[in-house]
Order: structure tokens, then C-alpha cells, then sequence
């Protein structure tokens, strides 16, 4: 069995269990993606509901770029498993926010195999 690995996670360290083990860590909830997905969500119902008529009015109401912008509203795009999982905390320690606004596949099972990749470390 291969030893477990410490990994640096916002500033704290996390515990990696060697694949198949029978120990898990309890989930831990990264309230940085969790933020991240809600403003996703609260900001394109803006733009649905004609709050901001485009994306450059909403960048420019939150004093921030709209490319920046434009890389969160993405997350409303995630498969609903994958955005469940960082909500209960069940994400892989390896995913992290910058990874997401980075860019991802648009299919969902493309997403899928990009989460599991980044479990595999």
C-alpha cells in the first residue's frame, strides 16, 4: 500500500489517501468554489432577468473586468454532479477554483474525466 501524501490547500494541509484505501477524510467544503458557483448562478439570473443588459454592465456594476466575469458565469455550466460535489465538500482535493476558471470541457463527460484526473493527482 503506498504511503499517504500531505498537500497544501488554502493554506492548510490535507491528507491524501493512497486510491482504493479504505480511509477517507470527511469532506471538507471549499467555500471559495462554493462563493464562486453561487455568484455564477446569481449573476446569469441578472443577465435572465434583464437586471444587467450585458455582461460588460455587470463586470462594470462589481468594479470587476468582464473577462473575469465571463470565467465565473462559466461554473453554471458545470455537470450538476460535479457542482453538488463541491457543495457537500465531496470534491477531489486536487480541483481548485483557479482550475475551474481556467477553463473546462463544456460536455459533462468531458468534465467527468477531468475531475477524476485531477483526483488521480
Amino acid at each position: 500500500m503506498s504511503s499517504l501524501r500531505l498537500r497544501k490547500r488554502g493554506g492548510r494541509k490535507l491528507v491524501v489517501s493512497p486510491a482504493g484505501a479504505s480511509w477517507a477524510p470527511r469532506p471538507r467544503v471549499d467555500n471559495a468554489m462554493v462563493k464562486a458557483l453561487a455568484r455564477a448562478f446569481r449573476w446569469r439570473k441578472q443577465l435572465d432577468e434583464g437586471v444587467y443588459a450585458t455582461l460588460e454592465d455587470l463586470a462594470r456594476s462589481k468594479g470587476v473586468a468582464p473577462s473575469y466575469v465571463s470565467r465565473v458565469l462559466r461554473l453554471t455550466l458545470l455537470a450538476p454532479d460535479i457542482a453538488e460535489a463541491i457543495l457537500d465538500g465531496r470534491q477531489p482535493a486536487e480541483l481548485q477554483l483557479d482550475h475551474l476558471v481556467e477553463g473546462f470541457p463544456l460536455d459533462w463527460e468531458g468534465q467527468r474525466v477531468l475531475a477524476a484526473a485531477s483526483a488521480d493527482g
